[in-house]
């Protein structure tokens, strides 16, 4: 048997925490090569199909930033909660909130000019996320509800909340029996950044977002209640931190965030609320906030990744009849991969006694 231990390291080179991740998503795909080996594929013509096929025209990389853009939003969704050590799992059913209240709000109910409509969207699309997760954070705090459970339970409630309402009263007559509702106004629709392309305004306004939440987070009193609240909520209980008006801002951003994935999907990509409006974005974001250290800057780099192997996957797979399904591999491995890395990075392996860093 093995003798080993973990022991806090004292000291942690900077180039070793830029480093490891990049070493992780290597190892990601060194591991995923076994698979394609055993598909009878070359893993290194594979791989370069999948670069071409994210990257290598305008369509392709309008194509990647378009999936990148509600990756980018749940992945500050799932940071900002998870830096407060509050475990919201329930990004996917804010999205659909986010969703629910564009296509409430933005199908006729209120007529504004484009340059009001579209900050109105995203406005009730935020709240609406937001107020679905106030609750929840109420059963935790006064309760002491998990809410890794509730909000993985909610996202359920809402997918089925919506499967109802694009069936029965919110279902669109001129659809041609389709289950989807009804078109957002012009005015309210993402106008493209490039012609001919789905990339639209949500990609803008997501590293927009991005960018403000980075400050609040690493330069507000804001961003320290957060982080002090992460950290230790008793100790920040008695330094005077209100820990639960802190947990509810945090609740409200995170699930806001979700909503303005929401908001971009039903606005900007198809114009109208359908119930396969997300393949799992919320579940997804949870991988890019921890390929990203919960850095707010990193989500956009990681969420663009992420969308570059789910968008590559599907000409790799055309061009060397692999499965598609080999994407949600490389992105299980690589955030398996960064996980350990984060660990690594934070402790250092003792064996047999002596001190051996590994």
């Amino acid at each position: 048997m093995i003798d080993f231990r973990l022991e806090q390291r004292e000291h942690v080179s900077p180039w070793l925490v830029f480093f490891a991740p990049i070493g992780a998503v290597i190892f990601s795909l060194m591991i995923a090569s076994i698979l394609i080996i055993l598909a009878g594929v070359n893993p290194i013509e594979s791989y370069i199909k999948l670069f071409v096929g994210a990257f290598g025209s305008k369509n392709a990389i309008a194509e990647t930033l378009a999936r990148a853009t509600p990756l980018i939003l749940t992945g500050l969704a799932a940071a900002i909660a998870f830096r407060a050590k509050f475990w919201n799992i329930g990004a996917e059913g804010q999205l659909y909130a986010g969703a629910l209240a564009v296509t409430f709000f933005g199908t006729g109910l209120i007529q504004l000019p484009s340059f009001l409509m579209i900050p109105f969207l995203f406005l009730v699309g935020a709240l609406a996320g937001g107020l679905l997760l106030l609750p929840l954070v109420l059963l935790r705090n006064y309760y002491k509800v998990d809410e890794v459970v509730t909000t993985l339970l909610t996202n359920f409630i809402i997918v089925l909340l919506v499967g109802y309402l694009l069936e029965g009263p919110w279902k669109d007559p001129m659809s041609l029996g389709w289950p989807q509702g009804a078109s957002v106004i012009d005015e309210g629709v993402l106008p493209q950044i490039i012609p001919r392309t789905r990339l639209h305004l949500g990609f803008i306004i997501s590293i927009f977002t991005a960018l403000i939440i980075w400050l609040i987070l690493s330069r507000t009193i804001l961003g320290f209640k957060i982080k002090a609240v992460g950290i230790n909520p008793s100790a920040s209980h008695h330094a005077g931190i209100p820990v639960i008006k802190t947990i509810i801002i945090v609740a409200l951003l995170s699930g806001g965030m979700a909503g303005m994935a929401g908001v971009t999907e039903t606005a900007g990509l198809k114009g109208y609320l359908t119930l396969d409006l997300s393949p799992g974005f919320g579940y997804a974001g949870i991988a890019v906030a921890m390929l990203a250290g919960l850095n707010p800057i990193g989500i956009i780099f990681s969420g663009i990744f992420l969308a570059s192997i789910y968008v590559g996957a599907d000409a790799m797979s055309r061009a060397m009849n692999v499965p598609t399904y080999l994407a949600d591999v490389i992105v299980a491995l690589t955030v398996l991969s960064v996980l350990i890395s984060i660990i690594m990075l934070q402790f250092k392996i003792v064996l047999g006694g002596q001190k051996r860093d590994i």
